[in-house]
């Protein structure tokens, strides 16, 4: 059963669930919200801090990036808290390679550069997931 909410994700990693996998679960609920305040909810309750500085900013980024990317109107407050933030950078590839490293940095959306985390260009995007509504 996915969960209801990136706080619910974030319990369930805290329980002992692949990172991976509840964060993957969350994007589908996410995705499948009937409406935009449906999926405003979704993101509206602030996770518990987990002890995991990247996990912590993470989901601040994701929930950011979600409310920015399909218009929602607001990002919850709780994404600006500074334990949202890292201090260092962290580059997501699985492998130390100074070209990927630079190219992360320059194809991560500011939702996840801001807090220092370096990404690819669409960090949620799924295989054949709903893409956010163009303009």
């Amino acid at each position: 059963m996915r969960p209801n909410s990136l706080a619910e994700a974030v319990k369930r990693i805290q329980e002992g669930a692949l990172q991976d996998v509840a964060l993957a679960e969350f994007v589908d609920t996410f995705d499948l919200a009937p409406t935009i305040e449906a999926r405003h909810v979704t993101i509206a309750e602030e996770p518990t801090l987990t002890n995991d500085k990247r996990l912590d900013a993470l989901v601040g980024a994701i929930a950011e990036y979600l409310a920015k990317q399909h218009k929602l109107g607001r990002v919850p407050s709780w994404v600006s808290g500074p334990a949202r933030y890292l201090d260092r950078p962290w580059h997501t590839c699985s492998f130390a390679d100074d070209g990927m490293r630079e190219y992360l940095t320059f194809v991560s959306p500011a939702e996840f550069a801001s807090r220092n985390i370096f990404t690819e260009e669409r960090p949620l995007r799924r295989a054949r997931g709903p893409q956010p509504a163009k303009t």
